[in-house]
C-alpha cells in the first residue's frame, strides 16, 4: 500500500475512498464495504455528507480491526463557534460508532475558524483525534492558521486534478510540511473530456492502464494523496490499482502541461462562494 507520513508521524494511505454525494445509506455502506474488501484502508466522509452512520456500519461489517483503517471526517462550518466544534466531533464519533478519528478536517474556511481549530487542537492533545487538518484553504489562509496556532495542519484537502493541479498551493504545502490531499481527483463533471486528452490516452496505452488510473498516478507520483469516489465495484477496484507502474518524466511533463488552473467546484477565495455559504443547508450535523 502506498502511504505518506504526516507531519506528526502518523502514516496515511496515499489512495483513499471518497464518499461525497453517496447519500443513500445502503449504497454508501455497500460501496465502502466493496472498497475495504478491494484493499482501501482510508475512508473519507464529512458531517455534511450525511453518511457518517453508513461509513461506520461498513467499517464494522468489514471485520477488520478499527486500527487497520484510516477514517477522515470534516467539521461543517456551521459548527465552528463557541465550543460547537468539539460537540460536533463527538456527534460525528457517535454516528460513526468510533471512540477516535484518524483525521478531522475543517471543511471550509468560513465562520469562526480559529475557535474551531483550537477545539480540534484540544481534541488532538486528548487523543480523540490522531491528526487534524483543513480543507479548501488557500495558501494565505493556511499560513495564517499555522502562524498563530500551536498545531500545524497535517493535511490540506483541496480540489486537485489534471485541469486544476494546484501547483502554487502545493509548493506552499510542501514548504510548511502539510500533506496535499486531492478531492475530485478525476475531475467530476469534466471527466470524459479529461480522459480524452492525448497526453492521458498516450500514457494509458503505454502502460496498459485506464485514463483514470493515469490521472490518479500523476498525482500520487508527486506525493499528493487522492480520494476518488465511485459506486461501481469495477471502478472502485480500478482506482486503487495504480501502484504497479510509474509515469516517465516526459509523460509527467505532458500531463502537467494540460493544467489550466480552473477549479470546477469553486474556491473559498471567491466572494460569491463565501456569500452563498450563508445559505448552505446542513444535513445531519
Amino acid at each position: 500500500m502506498l502511504t505518506i507520513t504526516l507531519n506528526n508521524g502518523v502514516m496515511m494511505p496515499l489512495v483513499g475512498f471518497g464518499t461525497y454525494q453517496i447519500t443513500d445509506p445502503a449504497l454508501c455502506q455497500e460501496s465502502v464495504e466493496t472498497a475495504v474488501a478491494a484493499g482501501y484502508r482510508l475512508i473519507d466522509t464529512a458531517q455534511n455528507y450525511g453518511n457518517e452512520r453508513a461509513v461506520g456500519a461498513a467499517v464494522r461489517a468489514s471485520g477488520l480491526p478499527r486500527r487497520e483503517l484510516f477514517v477522515t471526517s470534516k467539521v461543517w462550518f456551521r459548527n465552528h463557534p463557541g465550543g460547537e466544534c468539539r460537540r460536533s466531533v463527538y456527534r460525528s464519533l457517535e454516528r460513526l460508532g468510533f471512540d477516535y478519528l484518524d483525521l478531522m478536517l475543517i471543511h471550509w474556511p468560513f465562520n469562526d475558524v480559529y475557535a474551531a481549530w483550537r477545539d480540534l487542537e484540544a481534541l488532538y492533545r486528548e487523543g480523540v483525534l490522531r491528526a487534524i487538518g483543513v480543507s479548501n484553504f488557500a495558501p494565505d489562509r493556511l499560513i495564517d492558521l499555522l502562524s498563530y496556532n500551536e498545531v500545524t495542519p497535517a493535511v490540506n484537502q483541496v480540489e486537485t486534478h489534471l485541469y486544476c493541479q494546484q501547483k502554487t498551493a502545493h509548493e506552499w504545502m510542501v514548504k510548511y510540511g502539510v500533506a496535499h490531499q486531492a478531492y475530485a481527483p478525476l475531475g467530476q463533471s469534466r471527466i470524459n473530456d479529461m480522459f480524452a486528452l492525448p497526453a492521458v490516452r498516450s500514457a494509458a496505452e503505454a502502460h496498459g492502464k485506464t485514463p483514470a488510473q493515469v490521472a490518479l498516478r500523476f498525482l500520487v507520483q508527486q506525493g499528493i494523496a487522492v480520494i476518488p469516489k465511485s459506486v461501481h465495484p469495477e471502478r472502485i477496484r480500478e482506482n486503487l490499482d495504480i501502484g504497479d507502474f510509474a509515469l516517465t518524466e516526459a509523460e509527467m511533463a505532458a500531463l502537467a502541461a494540460v493544467d489550466n488552473a480552473a477549479p470546477m467546484i469553486g474556491t473559498a477565495t471567491d466572494p460569491r462562494r463565501a456569500e452563498s455559504a450563508r445559505d448552505w443547508k446542513s444535513r445531519e450535523l
